[in-house]
């Protein structure tokens, strides 16, 4: 089931010098997605980038040192018994969960950050893609951390290594290089007008075209630097500021 993305902290801006300091913001975002070159033959189909709703994922080649905070949701009857991302089943009575770029069978503890409760889920699947939530739970999951009820709730997640003594040199996560998409556009003066807005307020923007086979999109994209830390402190920035389609993504 390909399934259904980021969310919001308060982060405030005024003016010209708002955006002076929110171009410093940018200079150390962290991005939505990084991965390691690798032969498309030799790569599982759940470790290559993605479009859904028009939105690029970049799956992480790894999970060491992950850690999200963000809204969960959880889906349950309308997608038991379907096919998840990976393959398998989807049964919501065990404790598994949808993420967009963490790696299939990645084990996460998903901690209530109102109530202390928390659960252990594996990955399996790919989603939510609904703007502001990081993770999907199963029914299981949701009810362990008492989000049935609300049906979302502000939590924490923490990827679990299976294998501490990996031999590799793993990349770090949290560099890489990194914008915030700030608009899709259908018209490419609308586009065009977006990205000379930003570059009079002194930030690099770009325009980048996505084609399918249906339609064409003009995305107007910010570079927001190496660090995806400060990436998402800037996503979250725009979001305030009314850029409500506003995105990190890794390049």
């Amino acid at each position: 089931m390909a399934y259904r993305t980021i969310r919001k902290d308060s982060f405030s801006f005024s003016g010209p010098v708002v955006l002076a300091l929110f171009l410093l913001v940018l200079l150390s975002l962290p991005a939505a997605g990084y991965c390691r070159k690798t032969a498309r033959s030799r790569t599982p189909a759940t470790q290559r980038p993605y479009v859904q709703n028009g939105i690029r994922y970049v799956p992480l080649p790894h999970s060491r040192g992950y850690v999200e905070t963000g809204i969960a949701s959880w889906y349950g009857p309308n997608f038991h018994g379907h096919r998840t991302s990976n393959g398998e089943i989807y049964d919501m009575y065990k404790p598994t969960a949808a993420h967009k770029i963490l790696p299939m069978n990645t084990m996460v503890l998903v901690t209530n950050t109102r109530n202390g409760r928390q659960t252990m889920v594996r990955i399996n699947d790919r989603g939510p893609f609904v703007r502001g939530r990081i993770i999907d739970l199963s029914h299981r999951a949701a009810k362990a951390i008492g989000l049935l009820k609300n049906g979302t709730a502000q939590v924490k997640i923490t990827a679990l290594m299976k294998d501490q003594t990996l031999q590799e040199e793993i990349p770090d996560l949290y560099r890489g290089k990194f914008y915030v998409q700030i608009g899709a556009f259908a018209e490419k003066t609308n586009a065009d007008r977006l990205q000379k807005r930003f570059k009079k307020w002194g930030h690099t923007a770009v325009i980048r075209e996505f084609r399918s086979d249906t339609t064409t999109l003009f995305r107007v994209q910010v570079w927001v630097g190496h660090d995806l830390r400060f990436a998402r402190k800037a996503q979250r920035a725009l979001l305030d500021k009314g850029y409500k389609q506003a995105f990190v993504i890794a390049r």
